[in-house]
């Protein structure tokens, strides 16, 4: 399998907001990360004003970790794919457990129907085992039951006699002429 390097990673320059309303920034924050965060926190905020009303002490933890820790850590680079940010790979792996991965087949020819779509619970599979409600011990005791009664029966031994035959270019010549005549009928 071959893989490629990116040479181009030198170029990804990143523009520093060092100065907000009057306000020195120091060295500045990447505007990624505020436009974000302003974005997440206006968002947030005024969700949580219409459900939960105005932040009292105990709450305004509530108010502000949330969108601070997710613009934070969502315009890191990815660790799994170095060209995305870790929000991108957030937002396409809820929609593929949400929603699915429509297929492409043959090249889009032709539209995928809707039975050869994963279906959800093959989507789940992975993540859902975190996800269940049963204790971690009933857990592994249904796997550990699965497995032993699951296990494949193996047959006899199968016996092959392959015997390796080189054809030299006088046979193949021979069989050849054999063949059809023309193109016309080997079709």
């Amino acid at each position: 399998m071959r893989t490629g390097t990116t040479y181009t990673r030198h170029l990804d320059l990143e523009t520093r907001q060092h100065e907000l309303l009057g306000l020195d920034l120091g060295e500045g924050v990447p505007r990624k990360t505020l436009v974000l965060g302003l974005a997440l926190f206006g968002l947030w905020v005024g969700l949580l004003l219409l459900l939960l009303g105005l932040p009292t002490a105990q709450s305004s933890a509530l108010y502000l970790i949330p969108p601070i820790f997710t613009a934070a850590v969502g315009t890191q680079r990815s660790r799994k794919t170095d060209r995305r940010r870790n929000l991108t790979v957030w937002v396409i792996s809820a929609r593929y457990l949400l929603l699915g991965h429509r297929p492409v087949i043959c090249a889009g020819r032709r539209t995928a129907t809707r039975s050869e779509w994963i279906p959800r619970h093959a989507r789940w599979a992975q993540r859902g085992d975190a996800l269940r409600r049963e204790s971690v011990r009933r857990r592994r005791a249904y796997e550990a039951d699965t497995e032993t009664e699951t296990a494949a029966v193996a047959g006899p031994p199968v016996v092959l006699n392959a015997r390796p035959r080189l054809y030299g270019p006088d046979t193949v010549y021979r069989a050849r002429q054999r063949g059809p005549k023309n193109r016309q009928e080997a079709r």
